[in-house]
């Protein structure tokens, strides 16, 4: 294994961000959702009962404003209140009759300079200057214009109330004399206000519920992951046996399966690599031994003078070192990554190839080898596939008794193309045929137990695959290749 290990408190603080980024993913969108469309709706119904309100009180206004006569109001002098003249009572009267009527707090007429004419439900004496019109200037510079106005703000008053004030111009002739202001009370804000707080409730409860959510499903993807991160710790610190157990939400038990699938190929690979250091270590002793031995005799020859056993251990030295460099050989092959060199290669050609190296041993066994290739092309890695091939021809010369034959054949199946090589040996024993493609296992007293692992990696690289049937007297081996682009039908 290259690289690091998973450090611990590296996933422990991505799961504790994970509990984080999910309230954070639930909460903050809900806070802006409710927060928003609370703030938005309680402005948009405040904003619009506030305009009815004032429309309201200014028709009101104007309708108190049309029963008074202009003329009549300005002949209201202070003191006119204390001694209570006809002209002011009339007047009074008729306000009265507005307030009781519309239900309002305050109804008052005022002139052009501000002073009071007559004030009904506020108190104020003849001739007094109202405070609260300082606050609506610019809504009395239009009523003073002859239009109908209300007051843009909202005034709490004694009792702790919002009012709201509506004007509407007094007439004398077509010249603006003075006004009528109606005070009234705001109530719906009463109401507004509890539902502003029920809804606040509403979206701390929403809030908390959606915290619980949020942990109850950190929690939940927590724990799968927790245990994933044990598995990845473990396999970090080198366990490769303790298998991944499976994880039954779907995404996680992808990452759980692709895990596990990870842990068994890192497991295969160790296992591999222990068995070819094991096999490596195995069989460079027996090369070494025999090479030790024969110098031993050799160096006891020279001494004595004889040249002719001499030359005869140097001869059995030569042989170990040659199988001593098979060894290191194979070995090499075995384990380095081969780039695959791939070339349009015709299929009779390269096992017609991968026979005739072989031909030599077979003449020298009294083996005969009958090819039958069926025309094809392969994308292929030549050299590397006649490797692969020369093994399974060499393994088949070697099992095959004297006068057999050898038989290679090669087809094309659909997009594939399967080449298989047969013998008449005594074929592969029950509780052998497991391990053939392990490597360094040989049943060959001279064999490195690399030559079918090897080949079977090669053809796997090439995404092909290679399997066997054996039986006394029939063993076959047959390897399949996808088929080049121009060689498919």
């Amino acid at each position: 294994m290259s690289g690091s290990p998973p450090s611990s408190s590296g996933l422990r603080g991505a799961l504790g961000s994970l509990w984080a980024r999910l309230l954070i993913a639930f909460l903050v969108p809900t806070l802006a959702l409710f927060g928003l469309t609370g703030l938005a709706s309680y402005t948009l119904a405040r904003s619009i009962l506030e305009e009815e309100l004032g429309q309201g009180l200014s028709a009101i206004a104007a309708a108190a404003a049309s029963q008074v006569s202009g003329e009549r109001m300005l002949m209201i002098e202070p003191g006119d209140d204390v001694n209570g003249t006809r002209t002011w009572r009339n007047l009074t009267r008729s306000l009265v009759d507005v307030q009781k009527a519309s239900g309002v707090r305050r109804v008052f007429a005022v002139d052009v300079q501000g002073r009071v004419r007559v004030d009904v439900g506020g108190g104020l004496p003849v001739g007094a200057e109202v405070p609260e019109l300082a606050r609506d200037r610019l809504e009395l510079t239009r009523v003073f214009a002859g239009e109908r106005a209300a007051s843009q703000v909202l005034f709490k008053g004694s009792d702790g109330r919002l009012y709201k004030t509506g004007y509407a111009p007094v007439f004398q002739g077509e010249k603006v004399v003075g006004a009528v202001a109606v005070e009234g009370s705001a109530a719906f804000f009463g109401p507004l206000a509890r539902l502003s707080r029920t809804f606040t409730v509403a979206t701390a409860v929403a809030l908390a519920v959606l915290a619980a959510v949020a942990v109850m499903t950190a929690r939940g993807l927590a724990r799968p992951l927790r245990r994933l991160m044990n598995s990845a710790l473990r396999i970090g610190r080198g366990d490769l046996t303790t298998p991944v157990p499976p994880e039954p939400m779907r995404e996680i038990g992808v990452l759980a399966r692709e895990l596990e699938e990870m842990r068994g190929a890192l497991e295969s690979r160790d296992r591999q690599l222990k068995l070819m250091l094991a096999g490596v270590a195995h069989e460079v002793r027996n090369p070494l031994g025999g090479i030790e031995l024969f110098s031993g005799l050799l160096a006891e020859d020279l001494r004595a003078g004889s040249s002719q056993d001499a030359a005869a251990h140097v001869g059995r030295i030569q042989r170990e070192v040659a199988y001593l460099q098979r060894i290191v050989e194979d070995f090499l092959a075995f384990a380095r990554e081969q780039p695959l060199a791939r070339a349009p290669v015709e299929a009779p050609a390269l096992l017609s190839n991968a026979c005739e190296l072989l031909s030599a041993e077979a003449e020298a066994k009294n083996v005969k080898v009958e090819l039958e290739a069926a025309s094809a092309q392969l994308e292929a890695d030549g050299s590397l596939l006649t490797a692969a091939l020369v093994n399974l021809v060499k393994n088949a010369v070697q099992a095959s008794p004297s006068g057999a034959r050898v038989q290679v054949t090669g087809r094309a199946e659909g997009s594939r193309y399967a080449i298989e090589v047969r013998d008449a040996g005594p074929g592969i024993p029950e509780a052998e045929r497991e391990r053939i493609f392990e490597p360094f296992f040989t049943t060959r007293e001279k064999g490195t137990g690399l030559g079918l692992p090897l080949a079977r990696k090669i053809i796997r690289a090439h995404g092909g695959e290679l399997a066997f049937t054996s039986a006394p007297g029939a063993t076959a081996f047959t390897l399949t290749l996808p088929l080049g682009a121009s060689g498919r039908t």
